[in-house]
């Protein structure tokens, strides 16, 4: 078992930045694939970034690449998530995921079997 909190989140206007942290504990950690989602009111979960633990390898949506930085702290168990030049429809309930296995379909939410209880970002114009 792999146990996820997430902190960081709050309320920040547009064109600031946050750093999301989510700590893991449980099973071994360095091995995970790890990623970030996001949840809008009405909207679906997407995927944000994920980092492979072993290898270093990084991926984001293609939307947000350049203002969002994932990164890992294996040593601490954390992962973040730095947010820069935030915008309004930035909003969204920010999840923590892992999975054990790397795969191809890492920008699945269906592919993680464990989540963190979420951190609420909101970015005011």
């Amino acid at each position: 078992q792999v146990q996820l909190v997430e902190s960081g989140g709050g309320l920040v206007q547009a064109g600031g930045s946050l750093r999301l942290s989510c700590a893991a504990s449980g099973r071994t950690f360095s091995s995970y694939i790890m990623g970030w989602f996001r949840q809008a009111p009405g909207k679906e979960r997407e995927f944000v970034a994920a980092i492979n633990q072993r290898t270093g390898s990084i991926w984001y949506a293609d939307s947000l690449k350049g203002r969002f930085t994932i990164s890992r702290d294996n040593a601490k168990n954390t992962v973040y998530l730095q947010m820069n030049i935030l915008k309004p429809e930035d909003t969204a309930v920010y999840y923590c995921a892992a999975d054990q296995y790397y795969s191809s379909d890492y920008y699945l939410r269906e592919k993680y079997d464990y989540w963190g209880q979420g951190t609420q970002v909101t970015v005011s114009s």
